[in-house]
């Protein structure tokens, strides 16, 4: 009795919609996966700009957020698996975004008016 191997083909990402509480990403095979925003501390914490600047990555098989240094994989989403980073990261990952947005924008200079 032989046993075949059996070849799985992951679907690719198409496309990506994010809500206030979901991700939701549309595959190349006609599903569309969902999975809560509180699997991924980062999306959850990003403003709609920061969640709307996404790019797929290695040909549909990922989909990463520049602004949030945020990478998710399909074979991730698909096996249900959460963000995996420690707490001591993401608290670190925050404590830098409010440092980065105290900070007053570069060029910019404070003026005074007299009367």
């Amino acid at each position: 009795m032989s046993i075949s191997a059996l070849e799985l083909t992951l679907p690719t990402a198409e496309s990506v919609h994010l809500s206030d509480d979901a991700l939701s990403v549309e595959l190349s095979d006609g599903r569309t996966i969902s999975a809560p925003l509180v699997w991924y501390p980062r999306l959850l914490h990003a403003s709609a700009r920061e969640r709307g600047n996404w790019r797929l990555i290695g040909r549909g098989h990922g989909i990463h957020w520049k602004d949030l240094d945020e990478d998710i994989s399909v074979e991730g989403l698909l096996a249900g698996r959460a963000s995996g980073e420690s707490q001591a990261s993401f608290k670190k990952w925050l404590e830098a975004r409010a440092a980065r947005r105290a900070k007053p924008a570069v060029g910019r200079r404070r003026t005074s008016r007299t009367a």
